[in-house]
């Protein structure tokens, strides 16, 4: 009768402790659901060239969540581990990155799922959000890039507009005011003058590349503007 009653207890316990495995289990694959997605989306929002796959980016969520439960399957089994690592050496992974950015998110993904397996979920949390905030940091200000400027912009204005002849000038400060609108950055390369037109060619920075075209057709609506052009520099020059 003793043995039966603690083998029930035994059992009790064992179904217990299961469930409380379940349990850990559930929540290290939810928060490495979340961090997975949010390195998938900085990754989009920051990927630049003509390499973009959409199977990689989704495969940036489920690396994450299947490194986590990689942990959770070899526990404390060393025989375990040693049998997970012959089965992975086993599998030949043909698929070749073509960007080695796309080698450190992958290396992100594994760790930051490590890390959640772990069940340490304050430096998954913690360390995603620094690591993606950095990468977040760089794509902003175009960290590595040789050049900081978009593109160059030429313009040229009429000389002796109106009755004074002086009025170019004033067609000169609006120009500046529309290109302080458009651009965070604006540095003249250089000045032509002759005695019909005052032509110039400035390097700019634009505050929204996919506004260019409006900064034009206003720098052409300007009066005393004859022409005015925006050249903008190759995005995968330095790829």
């Amino acid at each position: 009768m003793a043995e039966l009653r603690s083998a029930i207890d035994s059992l009790v316990a064992g179904g217990a402790a299961g469930s409380a495995g379940v349990t850990a289990l559930l929540a290290s694959l939810m928060i490495a659901a979340f961090i997975g997605l949010a390195v998938a989306w900085v990754y989009q929002r920051t990927h630049h060239g003509l390499s973009y796959s959409r199977g990689f980016t989704q495969s940036l969520v489920v690396l994450t969540m299947g490194a986590t439960l990689l942990i959770f399957v070899i526990g404390d089994s060393l025989v375990t581990a040693f049998g997970l690592l012959g089965a992975l050496a086993i599998v030949r992974f043909r698929n070749v990155l073509k960007d080695t950015r796309d080698t450190v998110f992958v290396f992100f993904s594994l760790v930051l799922g490590m890390a959640a397996g772990t069940q340490r979920y304050g430096i998954a949390l913690v360390g995603g959000s620094v690591l993606m905030s950095v990468v977040t940091y760089l794509h902003l200000v175009a960290f590595g890039s040789k050049t900081r400027f978009d593109g160059h912009v030429t313009y040229a204005v009429q000389r002796g507009v109106g009755a004074g002849g002086d009025e170019w000038k004033d067609a000169l400060v609006r120009i500046d005011e529309v290109l302080a609108r458009f651009c965070r950055g604006v540095e003249k390369m250089t000045s032509h003058d002759s005695n019909e037109s005052v032509e110039v060619v400035s390097a700019v920075r634009l505050r929204d590349p996919e506004r260019g075209s409006e900064m034009v057709e206003y720098l052409r609506a300007t009066p005393g503007v004859v022409e005015a052009s925006l050249v903008l520099r190759d995005r995968y020059a330095e790829l």
